[in-house]
């Protein structure tokens, strides 16, 4: 099957939706399926081996202080690659930018589109203005409006499938997780990466890994941390990732007097991201917008328990008491730093949340996840797609083509027009969230 994957985010930017494109990807091509993925360039770009079935699209990099990059939209460089590929499947994984640019294509070619709703859009909305109501409420009925634009929906969790349809997705929608690589998270050099950082032996290493923006809550967590470290003076704090909130991590540790136990790691990837898991004795999360916790599967597979936020993508894999600690999303920071030193205070039951930990971390295997993508994509093959104009003879396609193009140039005015409308209209002292 030929599958070609739209995605504003993909290597070598680090990040939870990238990450997951790159693993489908490679894991539906080593079952014998082509993948196409179009994407935008970033500045450090290293074509690999693969990186000829990658479509580097010309991009505005750093848009607006993020570390994301906004596509310049040049159809014809799209159109072109994709007729050559002749896809029998167009996945977009953003309802914006380049997931517009899914939309015209598979609707241009009469092709089903299958729409994977990574993030809480909402949650990101202070990377275009000042984080208003209004403007949250647009990203939330963007994003469903584009989602009922789509043959097919998939949540990376039971939390974001019943979240999304009580907004509104009347698609269906299927549950598949992003896969993690067991074995490989579970061996590990952890001793190894201590000492390259400085990091003693003995050390109780709080750590964290992940982009490092607004939208992870990282001011809360560093304050956190900074309360536990004051009172066990063994407590180091392992931070792995950059971005814009490293300086803000940076200040809060320096402002509590513990920043020379602050280990500020920057990015990591392959064996190194695994010696950084399997350094920690506590991963630490504290963020609201994810929408599935990979990173804390990829923790749990290094036997490293979690302490977490009550969030969707948090409540999927950690269980309060088993294999860490699920805090109330309204805990204060005091709160939070004494779970982490009741925690260390009891090796007992330390040990027993490791072993749970990696036995959690079993059910989110690359290849289960590979396996449910391809099965829904061979499902959606065998189906007549009532929603797109059915396919004429041949003498007419370059007509009919047209008019799948000027349809899905309407449906992105007019979803974009009615997410406007209806956020202008919720009454005052509504939020319109759920």
């Amino acid at each position: 099957m030929n599958i070609c994957m739209f995605t504003n985010t993909y290597l070598p930017h680090v990040g939870g939706v990238a990450r997951s494109v790159s693993n489908f990807t490679q894991d539906l091509r080593q079952m014998g399926h082509h993948v196409l993925v179009v994407a935008p360039t970033f500045p450090e770009s290293d074509p690999g081996e693969d990186e000829e079935e990658v479509l580097r699209v010309p991009a505005i990099q750093s848009f607006n202080g993020s570390d994301f990059s906004v596509r310049i939209p040049l159809p014809f460089i799209i159109n072109e690659k994709i007729d050559a590929f002749t896809p029998d499947i167009i996945h977009s994984h953003h309802p914006f930018l380049l997931g517009d640019s899914a939309l015209r294509a598979a609707y241009r070619r009469n092709l089903p589109l299958v729409f994977t709703h990574h993030t809480l859009y909402e949650e990101y909305t202070h990377y275009v203005s000042n984080s208003s109501t209004a403007m949250k409420r647009f990203a939330i009925k963007l994003s469903t409006l584009y989602a009922n634009l789509c043959y097919q929906v998939v949540a990376p969790s039971d939390s974001i499938a019943r979240l999304i349809a009580g907004r509104g997705v009347k698609r269906p929608i299927e549950i598949i997780p992003t896969g993690i690589d067991f074995e490989f998270f579970n061996e590990g050099k952890g001793r190894h990466f201590r000492k390259h950082f400085g990091i003693p032996e003995d050390a109780r290493v709080i750590g964290h890994l992940g982009r490092l923006a607004p939208e992870k809550n990282l001011v809360y967590l560093a304050e956190a941390v900074a309360h536990a470290m004051k009172k066990d003076a063994h407590a180091w704090f392992l931070v792995v990732g950059s971005g814009p909130a490293e300086a803000d991590t940076k200040n809060l540790l320096n402002q509590a007097g513990v920043d020379d136990r602050l280990v500020m790691a920057g990015k990591q990837t392959g064996e190194n991201l695994r010696d950084a898991y399997q350094s920690m004795d506590l991963f630490v999360f504290a963020s609201k917008s994810e929408t599935q916790g990979v990173v804390l599967a990829e923790a749990m597979a290094a036997e490293t328990p979690i302490i977490a936020l009550d969030a969707p993508g948090a409540r999927e894999v950690v269980e309060d008491g088993v294999n860490g600690r699920l805090l109330p999303g309204s805990s204060d920071t005091k709160a939070f730093a004494d779970a982490v030193l009741s925690y260390f205070s009891d090796d007992g039951e330390a040990g027993r949340w490791r072993l749970a930990a990696m036995e959690k971390a079993k059910a989110f295997s690359r290849e289960n996840s590979a396996r449910k993508m391809i099965g829904l994509y061979n499902r959606i093959a065998e189906k007549d797609f009532d929603h797109l104009p059915s396919p004429l003879p041949e003498a007419f396609i370059p007509w009919d083509s047209l008019q799948r193009t000027i349809k899905a140039e309407w449906n992105l005015l007019s979803q974009k027009a009615a997410a406007f409308v209806q956020t202008v209209q919720v009454p005052p002292g509504q939020s319109g969230e759920q």
